[in-house]
């Protein structure tokens, strides 16, 4: 063996390892979305937490009503006159697409996602058409922020067909709603994928009292691995200290459910 050959097998080596430590992390991750899925689809455990968020905010409902210059939406401020409402998001929160994420086997695109829904009946959440009733009977006004996104497909018509499909899968699951009260991605073009934008245009003519989501940046914004929008890449540790700083919103202002599935965390696994 030459000296370059001496230098060059432990490169190769190295090289070698590497990519088998990455494959083999790949495969783990692939393995425990696919036990995810599975926990969501079948687990008991899984109806007993979203029932349980649900049965205590509705618990919370009259005390949250009662106290007039409270706001789940930190910085919303002279809001003692105005109507109460809630604001939820959809996917994982007030409907299931554990389905869908069977159906595709952890290959998902958008167009794919949109066929399924608008052909197959949407699951429900349990305890949240229960929740969402409770509220609009003591007068709470309910609104919908997703980042479903607004896209022309062949197979739907009009130029935002996700509008009337998620209306329809809301309808499904026993939660109807007015398209009004539905906020999705790109309806409008300063409507991104941050969310906060739309939180505030509820906030102008409502106080609002909880917030719901699967997902951290239903709560707080720039929280993604990626910059979106006017937001910055955030990392893993400002994720801990922005949910650190607000100790006090969650279980009572903010719910959270819980989703193995996908989300803005599952970037963050390989850093």
């Amino acid at each position: 063996m030459n000296r370059y050959t001496a230098l060059l097998v432990p490169t190769i080596i190295t090289v070698l390892t590497a990519c088998t430590q990455s494959s083999l992390v790949q495969e783990q991750q692939t393995n425990d979305t696919q036990l995810g899925i599975a926990w969501v689809d079948s687990a008991a455990e899984y109806d007993a937490l979203t029932l349980q968020v649900y049965q205590n905010a509705t618990r919370q409902l009259d005390e949250l009503i009662a106290d007039a210059h409270m706001s789940a939406l930190p910085g919303q401020e002279n809001v003692a006159e105005l109507p109460t409402a809630v604001i939820l998001d959809v996917d994982e929160t007030s409907l299931s697409n554990v389905d869908f994420q069977l159906h595709s086997k952890g290959n998902f695109s958008h167009e794919a996602f949109d066929y399924w829904q608008l052909n197959n009946p949407a699951r429900r959440i349990v305890g949240a058409p229960e929740f969402i009733q409770a509220a609009r009977e003591k007068g709470v006004t309910v609104f919908f922020i997703t980042n479903r996104p607004c896209h022309e497909r062949d197979f739907a018509a009009g130029p935002c067909p996700q509008k009337a499909i998620t209306l329809k899968n809301l309808a499904d699951a026993g939660i109807k709603t007015e398209k009004e009260h539905l906020m999705l991605v790109d309806e409008k073009p300063e409507w991104t994928r941050e969310k906060r934008f739309r939180q505030e245009l509820v906030a102008r003519d409502y106080r609002v009292i909880m917030l719901f989501g699967d997902d951290l940046g239903d709560f707080l914004p720039c929280v993604r691995a990626k910059p979106v929008a006017p937001c910055p890449a955030s990392t893993a540790d400002d994720r801990t200290a922005m949910t650190l700083e607000y100790s006090d919103y969650w279980g009572v202002r903010w719910h959270i459910l819980p989703n193995p599935m996908h989300g803005s965390w599952s970037s963050f696994i390989s850093q």
